[in-house]
């Protein structure tokens, strides 16, 4: 899952620190003073190519966003392709879902058929190839939503 750093690349040598040495008429202040630049200057030149990284990123980002329907910052959800078996209530049809499943003790591929009520607003009809998505529940059984109809059933 994720890869560790070789000790080779962890261990970074660093200069052991020396003693610095006073000039007479040096202070301490004038010494922070002086070194305080340098650090703001890294950090500078640090924070440079990270907004740069994040602004060749961000147009990336917003593009895969806005081409997926069902994302709107929610993560993935479970979407499925199945036959319109039911059409007879208002704006919810019932969804047939065939899988494959291998019978333990035969070995042989065996279909298993799940059934799923979603709510339609796009007017699917029986027989229709759609694909459903999981949604928060709308009703007593109805936990999915159409997103698209694959295709229309021949007439």
């Amino acid at each position: 899952m994720f890869r560790r750093k070789k000790k080779e690349e962890a261990v970074e040598p660093t200069p052991e620190p020396q003693a610095p040495v006073e000039e007479p008429g040096s202070t301490p202040v004038e010494e922070a003073a002086a070194s305080a630049p340098t650090i703001a200057e890294n950090s500078a030149a640090e924070a440079a190519p990270a907004a740069e990284s994040v602004s060749l990123a961000a147009p990336a980002e917003a593009t895969s966003v806005v081409s997926s329907p069902t994302a709107k910052g929610r993560g993935h959800r479970v979407q499925k392709v199945g036959t319109v078996s039911s059409d007879k209530m208002q704006k919810t049809v019932v969804v047939r879902v065939d899988r494959l499943v291998l019978h333990p003790k035969y070995r042989r591929y065996v279909r298993r058929t799940s059934r799923f009520m979603a709510h339609d607003d796009l007017g699917a009809t029986t027989g229709d190839r759609v694909r459903i998505v999981e949604t928060r529940p709308l009703s007593a059984r109805k936990r999915w939503r159409v997103v698209e109809i694959v295709q229309k059933a021949a007439k």
